[in-house]
């Protein structure tokens, strides 16, 4: 079963960008090259765009690829189908990777477990509730790439297909 997905280069350093290509090339098993533009939410960082078509998991073997790179700040995502619901991963430096699964309309759905995990936790006074919740939502994550999303509208975006 296939999905498609969009990885999102928020922010790189100039010398990381080959190494990304590289990267997500190994995961898709085609040729990468990104149309890298100059980000201006982070002057000396270059961002990019690529809608990629792939198996079921490509989006979580691409966030694999990536996340070692402690300056990198990316997302990525997938749209669900037939055997899988949709995911989105983003990384920041400060924080590190979040994912969370994702329904037919984007929105998060958040397993009932770690709901009742974060309700324990708010019940002992380790944590407010209302923090363990933006938590499970991203919202940290979010708030971080909010100013480097909009600083890349209008930038391009290239099209992918992963050979299986």
């Amino acid at each position: 079963m296939t999905t498609r997905g969009v990885l999102y280069v928020h922010s790189a350093p100039r010398a990381l960008c080959p190494h990304v290509e590289w990267a997500v090339a190994g995961v898709l098993g085609v040729r990468v090259q990104l149309d890298w533009v100059r980000q201006p939410a982070s002057p000396g960082t270059w961002r990019a765009e690529l809608s990629w078509r792939g198996e079921v998991g490509t989006a979580s073997k691409l966030a694999s690829a990536l996340r070692g790179w402690h300056l990198l700040r990316f997302e990525v995502t997938a749209e669900p189908c037939a055997t899988a619901e949709g995911e989105r991963y983003s990384a920041t430096p400060d924080l590190g990777i979040f994912h969370a699964v994702t329904g037919i309309h984007g929105d998060i759905l958040i397993p009932e477990d770690r709901l009742r995990a974060a309700m324990v936790r708010a019940a002992r006074g380790e944590t407010a509730l209302e923090a363990e919740l933006a938590k499970l939502l991203g919202k940290p994550w979010d708030d971080e790439l909010e100013p480097f999303r909009y600083a890349g509208e209008g930038a391009p975006v290239r099209w992918l297909h992963q050979v299986v």
